[in-house]
């Protein structure tokens, strides 16, 4: 038996899927979709494919409450709206969350509306584990994503796979978390075209075409394809790998760039590749990742990282760019240091060491604690602010995000709790000579924890 609907959706259409993806749909229902074995030329299937992927590893009772409409469009966990982004991606469909391993744009994007306009939700979780999909409506998604960002924060949990359509989704949120052993990338384009000629002539059945319009009929199953066809259907997949890539760098900004993402020619990343190529931001398990994004939106203290990242290795750069060197040694000290770290060459006071290209400097980090702890959002939330100031490298810009994002905490202090607390380093003007070394010492305290 044929399936000419679901044959019309797979072949002579440009797809965002991983190309071993789309090879295992074709090897496995192939045969059904045609009536006859399939050959696949320029892509084999691989095993390790998973034509449904596995339940919500953040909330495993997300999609039956969903279907059995006992919640929301979205579970939402302590001001966090959990989405799934699971399964082949499709255009059209009213269904919301994963159906027979497919997922529709529009589902994900009602999804997105509600958790928009839901004065209860203070950030958005993408829980991603696909391996791409449909054209059609992905790039549409993508922008709505990109706008969530400007009023919540949004974050993107790669829970195993993240390709093609997918990752397009991905790289529009403010954050992107991949596991070890997890994979992002695939930013290219795929066309594959069915040709019925040899079958039908085994058959003994002759097929007339007949069209008005000298293209009407390009790229007909019952024809081999011309050379002049598979170049204008080269130029297509082409023009939407561009704008595949454009979108990408309207996401990540300088972290990935239009020419470093076609750079990628469609290559798929695992883990730390994922991070030192731009496509990811740190390597983490999900749930704790997720876990830390829940306790930052409703300013509870943020547990470390429990792998390490690509932030955390700029952290240390930076941390060693602005610790200023010992002083020297004073008049009739002995010539041999007496402790290990001082047995180092130290530059003398008239020629300090110049602080690595790009890293900030004292100023520049005691600039940013200020710019954090006297933002306006900061009032109420003078503890997140004060985690985000002296415990984290974000900007003000950003904690000003998720500082608006997270509650305000209950004015319950007592005059003194709140004298003691507001008693910070940065209150008491420092002398000339200690200014670099207090910021020093903060800074190094931070990284220390």
């Amino acid at each position: 038996m044929d399936y000419p609907q679901i044959a019309q959706r797979v072949f002579h259409t440009p797809l965002l899927a991983a190309p071993a993806k789309a090879a295992a749909f074709v090897a496995g229902l192939g045969p059904r979709l045609l009536g006859a074995p399939v050959t696949i030329e320029g892509a084999e299937p691989t095993p390790a494919a998973r034509m449904r992927p596995a339940a919500s590893v953040l909330d495993d009772r997300l999609e039956d409450d969903i279907r059995a409409g006992r919640r929301s469009p979205f579970r939402s966990i302590d001001g966090v709206a959990v989405i799934p982004i699971t399964g082949s991606l499709i255009h059209r469909g009213s269904f919301l969350g994963e159906s027979s391993g497919e997922q529709t744009y529009e589902g994900i994007s009602a999804q997105l509306t509600a958790a928009a306009e839901s004065p209860m939700v203070r950030g958005v979780a993408l829980e991603i584990d696909s391996f791409g999909g449909e054209v059609a409506g992905c790039f549409e998604l993508a922008d709505e994503i990109r706008a969530l960002t400007a009023s919540k924060p949004v974050w993107a949990f790669i829970s195993a796979h993240a390709f093609s359509a997918a990752y397009a989704i991905a790289s529009q949120a403010d954050r992107i978390i991949i596991p070890r052993s997890g994979g992002a990338g695939s930013i290219g384009v795929i066309c594959m075209h069915a040709d019925y000629s040899e079958r039908v002539e085994a058959n003994g059945v002759r097929v007339t075409v007949i069209s008005a319009g000298a293209h009407k009929a390009d790229g007909n199953p019952y024809q081999p394809l011309p050379e002049a066809v598979r170049d204008d259907l080269q130029r297509e997949c082409e023009d939407l790998r561009e704008l595949f890539a454009a979108t990408v760098a309207e996401g990540r900004g300088d972290r990935l760039s239009r020419e470093a993402a076609l750079a990628t020619e469609a290559r798929t990343f695992i883990g730390a590749q994922a991070v030192e190529a731009g496509l990811a931001d740190e390597i983490d398990n999900p749930r704790a990742a997720f876990e830390r994004f829940v306790a930052q939106i409703n300013g509870r203290p943020v547990p470390a990282p429990s792998t390490a990242s690509k932030q955390g290795a700029d952290t240390m750069t930076k941390t060693a760019a602005i610790t200023p060197p010992p002083a020297p040694p004073s008049a009739g000290a002995p010539d041999q240091p007496e402790t290990p770290e001082a047995a180092a060459p130290q530059p003398t006071p008239e020629e300090p060491a110049a602080a690595a290209p790009g890293t900030p400097s004292v100023s520049d980090e005691r600039a940013r604690i200020s710019a954090i702890l006297g933002h306006p959002e900061a009032q109420g939330r003078e503890d997140l602010a004060k985690s985000f100031a002296f415990n984290s490298d974000m900007s003000a810009e950003d904690a000003a995000k998720h500082l608006a994002a997270a509650p305000k905490q209950a004015a319950a202090q007592s005059l003194s709790s709140v004298m003691e607390d507001e008693a910070t380093e940065l209150d008491a003007p420092p002398s000339a000579g200690a200014e670099t070394l207090r910021m020093a010492d903060l800074a190094k305290a931070r990284h220390a924890n």
